[in-house]
């Protein structure tokens, strides 16, 4: 699904980042609550809210999702969906480098090249091509960041997404309300871009409860594999859908940290390999 959500924020360049966002969070919010409902899963957000330490890590991932959010749909409007697909690409060795620091998950020495080779690449471009990548050292960071954060929490997926987007929701009206755009009103745009915006609830929600989901029931390492897809699909956009330059730079970049990757995919794929090979037979 992230994938593909390039396509669904480029059919909204003609509203800007910002709007976009505040849509994104509003309907996102009113999705989710009423998924909440329907399953009468509605009071556990009071009762997440009612904890301390919950109530301040949710406080903290709404923070960096929305910053994460709002980067991302400006880097696809703004055609540095290169720089976002290698923000991702970096993401999975920035999740295995986070569980290690942090949940006190093993780093074997293929681990440890890995993320050696992700530092080299960021450190080459900035001393020979004279370029910071901040929006994918920002991207990349940032997810790490909320993943680790929710994992920690190991609150429900729709729990969580509901208090996130619930928070954000005063502001994303008030934003709408005082924007001075008047795309960023449903009732200025026609109804082709209002169905576009309605649509930013499922296309933020679907995704990113599947990666909480997922957060909760596995490493953090093992969640960063299954993060390849989508780096991978929006690479593929951005050079042959959207003909974005693949520099000289970005060459070399991603030249790396694919090798990286590599390791890691192979790596994992023995790891699978022997345990299974270790089972016994039915």
């Amino acid at each position: 699904m992230w994938a593909l959500a390039p396509i669904y924020f480029k059919a909204l360049n003609n509203v800007s980042a910002l709007d976009v966002l505040a849509h994104r969070v509003i309907w996102s919010f009113l999705l989710t609550f009423a998924i909440l409902f329907a399953l009468r899963k509605h009071r556990a957000i009071l009762s997440a809210l009612s904890q301390r330490r919950t109530a301040l890590g949710l406080l903290a991932s709404t923070t960096i999702i929305a910053l994460n959010w709002g980067v991302f749909i400006w880097a696809i409007q703004e055609n540095r969906i290169l720089s976002a697909s290698l923000g991702y690409y970096i993401n999975p060795i920035i999740s295995v480098f986070l569980g290690m620091m942090f949940l006190g998950e093993r780093l074997n020495l293929v681990r440890k090249i890995a993320i050696a080779l992700c530092l080299f690449a960021v450190v080459l471009e900035i001393v020979r091509f004279g370029s910071v990548p901040y929006i994918a050292l920002f991207l990349a960071t940032s997810f790490g960041l909320y993943g680790l954060i929710r994992k920690r929490l190991g609150v429900d997926s729709f729990v969580g997404m509901a208090v996130e987007t619930g928070l954000l929701c005063p502001l994303a009206i008030g934003y709408i309300l005082l924007s001075p755009n008047d795309s960023a009103r449903l009732i200025n745009n026609e109804w082709q871009t209002n169905m576009l915006l309605f649509l930013a609830g499922p296309v933020s929600m679907l995704p990113l409860l599947c990666f909480s989901a997922a957060a909760n029931r596995i490493s953090l390492g093992a969640l960063g594999f299954f993060q390849y897809i989508g780096p991978t699909g929006m690479f593929i956009l951005a050079v042959l859908v959207y003909g974005e330059t693949f520099s000289a730079e970005k060459v070399t970049t991603f030249s790396i940290i694919w090798i990286a990757l590599l390791l890691l995919v192979s790596h994992s794929v023995r790891q699978f390999l022997k345990q299974q090979h270790r089972k016994p037979s039915d």
